[in-house]
């Protein structure tokens, strides 16, 4: 699988860091010294110029990419970036988006996954501030789905029973679903089954949408 990414900064290199390993990975960057690290440092090609010149991004094979990201540090940039993609027929176009005003440009621009990082970041801080016990892991489309851990009260009424029980209780949301259960006290983490019992302290990894993990840690949160 080829990726190509346009930006090599903090979310490029990270993402290089991640993928050159398993895929062929090419970062397009304005920035020298930048490429040659990522050259150096990962099993990655990297192409020193403007991601938004169109000979850079087919030197970098945006011809033939599987995923084009375009993570530039302005909108208007992985705009142009998202509309050459299109212009490849390149299937998947992720993007990072500053401005949610940008939203609808990106969409007609053929972008498949937008991710708004200040949106993200401001939910996060609500949910930390309003909500403490409550650790966002993931987000997705503004709250839609995301991956959340809280920790079991040692006074729950819900102490001890199996997974199973808990989903047929109709005060648990059922758009909602318990994915991992950490084990602080011996650090171990299971994908659980129905048998397997919760108990005090476990931190429990959530799947749903923000207003079903917000359910989901109320139903937790009855005491005895």
């Amino acid at each position: 699988m080829k990726v190509v990414i346009a930006g090599g900064q903090i979310i490029g290199r990270y993402m290089v860091a991640e993928l050159s390993h398993k895929y062929d990975v090419t970062v397009v960057d304005t920035d020298r010294k930048n490429c040659e690290e990522i050259v150096t440092k990962y099993s990655a090609n990297a192409i020193h110029g403007d991601p938004k010149d169109i000979r850079n991004l087919k030197a970098a094979g945006i011809e033939s990419a599987d995923y084009l990201v375009a993570v530039a540090d302005f909108d208007s940039d992985n705009l142009a970036i998202a509309l050459m993609g299109r212009g490849f027929n390149v299937p998947n176009i992720f993007v990072r988006m500053n401005d949610p005003e940008y939203q609808t440009a990106f969409e007609l621009a053929g972008a498949t996954n937008i991710a708004s990082s200040v949106s993200m970041m401001v939910n996060k801080f609500i949910l930390d501030i309003e909500r403490p016990e409550i650790r966002r892991v993931a987000s997705f489309g503004d709250g839609k789905a995301e991956i959340s851990i809280i920790e079991l009260p040692k006074d729950s009424i819900h102490t001890g029973k199996s997974i199973a029980t808990i989903g047929k209780d109709i005060r648990f949301p059922e758009d909602c679903i318990i994915a991992g259960i950490y084990d602080p006290e011996n650090e171990v983490l299971t994908v659980p089954r129905g048998h397997q019992k919760i108990e005090a302290n476990n931190s429990l990894f959530l799947v749903g949408s923000s207003a079903s993990v917000e359910r989901a840690y109320q139903f937790f949160s009855q005491k005895r």
